[in-house]
């Protein structure tokens, strides 16, 4: 196999391993904590919008449903997944995949924090790091403490990917 198919091979794998991991965190966040997550049919609401042109919203609850936009929301926040996985591999290199260490997979986790605070939560109306929002410090660190369980599972993707591996 060449370095570019390793290297989407390993995205695939990586990325899906670690948004499984942060949707686990997720799960017991709202069974234990009664933490809701993100509702990933907003996501969907808000990419449904871009066919309008529309890619900002002074409230995305408030939006226009769109048709599917539950199982889009899903599919791109896996998508997403598969991307920064991508990410840390073009940036530590396909060897990372035969190696995984915890420093290089918790720093992508961390650093994805940026999409939601400036792209995610200002699109859907919520302001720049949740600044719209009731309470803003809490929904920063949310996505902070997810993001860096994200971040965690890209590292565990990669073990699990070299013991199915057999490295």
């Amino acid at each position: 196999m060449n370095t570019i198919l390793h290297v989407i091979v390993f995205s695939i794998f990586i990325g899906v391993s670690a948004t499984i991991f942060m949707d686990l965190y997720a799960l017991v966040l709202k069974k234990v904590f009664q933490i809701p997550s993100l509702n990933y049919a907003f996501l969907g609401r808000w990419i449904g919008h871009f066919r309008q042109g529309v890619f900002r919203h002074a409230n995305i609850m408030q939006a226009t449903p769109v048709a599917g936009e539950r199982a889009i929301g899903w599919v791109a926040h896996y998508l997403i997944g598969i991307t920064f996985a991508f990410v840390l591999l073009l940036i530590w290199g396909v060897e990372w995949g035969y190696e995984p260490s915890l420093i290089p997979a918790l720093s992508v986790g961390i650093l994805t924090t940026v999409a939601p605070f400036f792209m995610m939560q200002p699109a859907f109306g919520f302001g720049i790091a949740a600044s719209k929002t009731p309470q803003p410090k809490t929904a920063r660190i949310r996505s902070l403490l997810t993001h860096t369980i994200y971040g965690i599972g890209l590292y565990l993707g990669g073990v699990l990917l070299q013991v199915i591996l057999g490295y």
